[in-house]
């Protein structure tokens, strides 16, 4: 027999995948510890808990199938085949405790009124986040490339999209408060797109002549970083509060400008404020994009006789437009997050539902409003990292 200590390494030693067998370990834990469904008389009481053990019957019992196959992935090497494998557990497991969750609710909802709502509870929301990290580790395991990575996560997404829109989920209490609220919610994304786009690109227009600037004067560099920093300290709360009393002024003045819509509430202060905080990101990535440019290859373009914009546009823009493209992803991810406090001023959009929601006090359309959001900011910075790593591919 050996010492405690020697047993000990040689545990350690036997545990070839142990981001696996963690997330593993915490997911049991919260599928069979914490509640996996909450059932309310109406969506503003407090419901009560129901447990994993009480659903597992019945087809239901599938479930156990993908979380024998994770556990024993989790003591296996993390090998590209066993991550193959646990991409594909994973995407399953995450598939089923949707559908349970949705089968749960229809169950529920034969039994109580018309009025009862049936919500993830806490168990539930952990089996979907770890479901999805185990995926997202095991796809990191067979691929570093990037675009791959984006086409893996999309795939293991794929089984669950078609469960949603098989209306196998409608017993839950957040797709009835969407069924309640459809033209509401589409209203609202039509408005978020908007501001994000309105901020996208005046942002554009002003932060690229603002970065070469930088670039081109050192003298210039420091006040305008300064300005920016200094911007980005101001809480956005605030900022919105502050573009308030000018705006208005400026209506009042300009009686031609509140007919175009500006004015000290909605949309306009909005997106006053969210360019003034997507500057700094976009010219830091424009100075670094041109910084990241060889000297030796300006030098050889000079020789060749180019002008100064035959330089920018044929060779230092495209070199620099990776990084260009990343300060784009980081202001556009931003704004779609920002754009949520921005309800509070009428701007509109998915805070409007969100801030609804705290107000009722009914967690279930506060969800409806943070849920799409957070899926905008993926998407958003899925597509533009695509395209980075498409730019660098071809670069190659």
């Amino acid at each position: 027999m050996g010492t405690p200590w020697s047993r000990r390494i040689c545990l350690i030693s036997l545990l070839k995948n142990r981001v696996l067998l963690t997330l593993f370990i915490l997911l049991i834990l919260a599928a069979f510890s914490l509640p996996f469904l909450s059932y309310a008389p109406n969506r503003l009481l407090s419901g009560k808990s129901i447990g994993l053990l009480s659903l597992l019957h019945g087809p239901a019992l599938w479930l156990l199938l993908p979380l024998g196959a994770l556990a024993l992935l989790s003591l296996l090497p993390p090998l590209r085949r066993h991550a193959v494998l646990t991409a594909v557990c994973a995407s399953a497991l995450l598939c089923l405790t949707f559908w349970l969750s949705g089968h749960g609710a229809q169950q529920l909802a034969l039994e109580g009124s018309r009025l009862a709502r049936t919500s993830w509870g806490s168990g539930c929301w952990l089996m979907l986040v770890l479901s999805l990290l185990m995926a997202a580790d095991a796809i990191a395991r067979i691929t570093p490339s990037h675009l791959w990575r984006i086409v893996g996560n999309t795939l293991v997404l794929l089984p669950t999209v078609a469960l949603l829109f098989s209306h196998q989920l409608d017993g839950l209490s957040l797709l009835k408060e969407y069924r309640n609220r459809q033209e509401v919610f589409d209203a609202a994304l039509l408005q978020h797109l908007t501001i994000l786009l309105l901020t996208v690109l005046p942002t554009l227009a002003i932060g690229i002549p603002l970065g070469v600037l930088c670039y081109r004067s050192q003298r210039w560099q420091t006040p305008i970083f300064s300005t920016l920093n200094i911007i980005q300290t101001v809480p956005s709360i605030a900022l919105f509060g502050l573009l308030i009393a000018p705006l208005a002024g400026l209506a009042a003045a300009f009686p031609w400008l509140a007919q175009h819509g500006i004015n000290g509430i909605g949309l306009a202060p909005a997106i006053v404020a969210l360019v003034m905080y997507a500057l700094l990101p976009l010219v830091r990535s424009v100075v670094a994009g041109l910084q990241s440019v060889p000297a030796n290859v300006i030098e050889s373009a000079v020789g060749m006789g180019m002008t100064r914009g035959q330089i920018f546009l044929r060779i230092q823009l495209p070199l620099a437009l990776p990084l260009f493209l990343t300060g784009v992803r980081i202001l556009a991810v931003q704004t779609v997050g920002m754009a949520v406090v921005a309800a509070l001023i009428g701007a509109g959009g998915f805070g409007a539902i969100v801030f609804q929601g705290l107000l009722s006090s009914a967690l279930d359309l506060v969800l409806l409003g943070v849920i799409p959001v957070i899926a905008m900011a993926v998407i958003v910075d899925s597509l533009f990292k695509f395209i980075i790593s498409a730019l660098e591919v071809k670069r190659r």
